[in-house]
């Protein structure tokens, strides 16, 4: 049984990734460590786990472990690796976006693999370094990839990609707080999202086109609806084809001929994708649950790569639509 320590354990990611490192049959819990809230019960502050686990946060981390997660805010898991020393042996997944700018990031004596398994899984069956997706990187780039992948993103890409509040972290922002956000739809950060960044390191562009996004804050708390559109000459029908193709080998990227909506995939690691044909512009709809698909089932699909073990362990999630 591997041994996992969690560094930052009170966010909303983290109470997720708690939840599914306590569901997985192969891995234990050993600690999770909070600077804020040592000695405090994690059910105190992650009161969906109440009867999963007695832990308390840690105050002092315990090297002596198999799998680390980095949880932590934007900006802090450098430090946390400088100032703490793991075993090279040990496998690290970090969630922040300090790793994910290049396909392989070298820091110290770790190689970071981007761990967007529909990329890069034979990649990171060899890593013992991940750095997980942001959770529209994640949505927009399984809306392309297949495009991408084939040469075929030759026209500028226009994306608009709607986020549950939970997209903003615990800690209040006068944009999250229930008064302002209920029955309120609104645009941010216009063409410069820090998660562009990672996407366009990843999406093969041509060299004259550009992509153009635009993130909306939603009224409701989780999951994120993207839609992508630009010219194409593909055919509805060889659309659908190429993205089957594509998606086939993987067990947690889907393909509907329906209309999609958020509640298909919430609570789940899964993404759903719809291709719709106008003319001469493909549209491209994907949807997920930001806080597992977009975070934290995301790292445990991405641990079960590193470990070797089939990759849905853990991960039997079930939506409900209701």
């Amino acid at each position: 049984m591997k041994t996992v320590g969690i560094m930052g354990g009170t966010g909303i990611t983290a109470g997720e990734l708690i939840d599914l490192v306590l569901r997985h049959p192969q891995i234990k819990l050993k600690w999770v460590y909070s600077s804020s809230r040592a000695d405090t019960f994690i059910t105190d502050v992650h009161t969906q786990l109440i009867g999963r686990t007695e832990l308390k946060f840690a105050g002092e981390i315990d090297n002596n472990i198999d799998i680390l997660f980095l949880c932590l805010g934007h900006g802090h898991s450098k430090t946390c690796l400088d100032e703490n020393e793991f075993d090279d042996n040990v496998l690290v997944i970090d969630l922040s976006h300090e790793f994910r700018l290049s396909g392989k990031t070298e820091y110290h004596s770790r190689n970071f693999v981007y761990g967007l398994p529909e990329l890069n899984s034979k990649d990171m069956a060899t890593a013992n370094s991940i750095a997980n997706p942001g959770c529209f990187a994640t949505g927009i780039q399984l809306a392309l990839l297949p495009l991408s992948e084939n040469n075929l993103l030759n026209d500028d890409v226009h994306v608009h990609s709607i986020t549950g509040s939970t997209g903003a972290g615990i800690r209040p922002q006068p944009t999250t707080h229930f008064s302002w956000r209920n029955n309120n739809i609104s645009w941010y950060k216009p063409f410069v999202h820090q998660h562009l960044g990672e996407i366009r390191r990843h999406i093969n562009l041509s060299n004259k086109a550009q992509m153009h996004m635009l993130p909306l804050r939603g009224d409701f708390t989780r999951g994120i609806f993207t839609t992508c559109y630009l010219k194409s000459d593909l055919s509805e029908n060889e659309a659908y084809h190429l993205y089957d193709t594509f998606y086939q080998p993987h067990p947690f990227t889907h393909l509907s001929k329906n209309q999609l909506h958020l509640k298909q995939v919430v609570n789940t690691n899964n993404c759903v994708i719809h291709l719709h044909k106008h003319e001469q512009t493909l549209l491209i709809t994907s949807v997920l649950d930001n806080l597992l698909k977009g975070a934290a089932s995301q790292a445990i699909e991405n641990l079960n790569l590193m470990l070797q073990i089939d990759q849905t362990i853990g991960l039997h999630l079930k939506p409900s639509v209701y």
